[in-house]
């Protein structure tokens, strides 16, 4: 079992300036010029990549996040815009909310709404992982039953593996235990999003990188084909030369405070 007490770690570590805000602008003014940056050929290529174009405008991410950086973190204006149902006001939304300020109702009330797998890294890996309720967020949605609900706890797990520098090791061998459970579930956004979190989390250090080898190792013998897939699919990327000598030069995770 994982420690649960692992799991509620109160900091992240990511200090950009989230709190800064830029242009104060409305919702309507927002979607004004996100329509403004709409392409009707990138709406059309939505569907390649596995996004449902019926809600979207064909707003490339770059201009996206030109806004998100134009506007700020503007955290009241966050909430209009994912009503809109807009898919490029929904991704804008991982840039101009506050973390500071979001709460775990409202992260899980976006999380029940996610559609597709875009909205939900976005907001995973540029708005959640920076939130105190993220490592509380995992262990809740491993537990969920929607596709894109269950993937959004290791998208997170593996943001919070890739951009938070200073958590100890003890969360993400926590962690690992999640990605054992799910790693039966065969369908694709969340046995992609398992792997990812394997993988992610063999980044960090000798130590973690070890952990998730041996994970890995049993993953890919195992007689159920998702696992396997998993397993294969976390080795081919921990066994290359360049990931070694990386996490062989990382610092140690740190110890857990008491």
């Amino acid at each position: 079992m994982p420690d649960r007490t692992a799991l509620r770690r109160p900091r992240t570590t990511r200090t950009r300036r989230d709190a800064a805000t830029g242009d104060a602008i409305d919702v309507a003014q927002a979607l004004a010029l996100l329509k403004a940056a709409a392409s009707p050929d990138h709406r059309a290529g939505l569907a390649r990549y596995g996004i449902p174009d019926t809600h979207a405008l064909g707003v490339p991410m770059r201009d996206i996040q030109a806004l998100g950086k134009r506007f700020g973190r503007q955290h009241p204006l966050a909430q209009p815009l994912w009503d809109s149902g807009v898919y490029e006001a929904r991704l804008l939304v991982a840039f101009i909310a506050d973390p500071a300020q979001l709460t775990a109702t409202q992260m899980d009330r976006w999380c029940r709404q996610f559609d597709n797998w875009a909205v939900c890294d976005t907001l995973c890996l540029h708005l959640f992982d920076r939130s105190a309720h993220a490592w509380e967020r995992i262990e809740a949605w491993a537990r969920k039953r929607g596709e894109f609900e269950k993937r959004a706890a290791f998208a997170l797990l593996a943001g919070l593996a890739v951009h938070d520098r200073h958590t100890p090791d003890a969360p993400f061998l926590a962690g690992l235990a999640h990605v054992d459970t799910a790693a039966g579930d065969a369908r694709n956004f969340v046995s992609k999003g398992v792997s990812w979190a394997l993988r992610a989390i063999g980044h960090r250090n000798a130590a973690l990188h070890a952990e998730a080898t041996t994970l890995a190792t049993r993953l890919a013998a195992s007689d159920d084909p998702t696992r396997r897939w998993i397993g294969k699919d976390a080795l081919r990327d921990l066994s290359r030369t360049t990931v070694r000598a990386k996490v062989a030069k990382a610092p140690k995770g740190r110890a857990k405070k008491t």
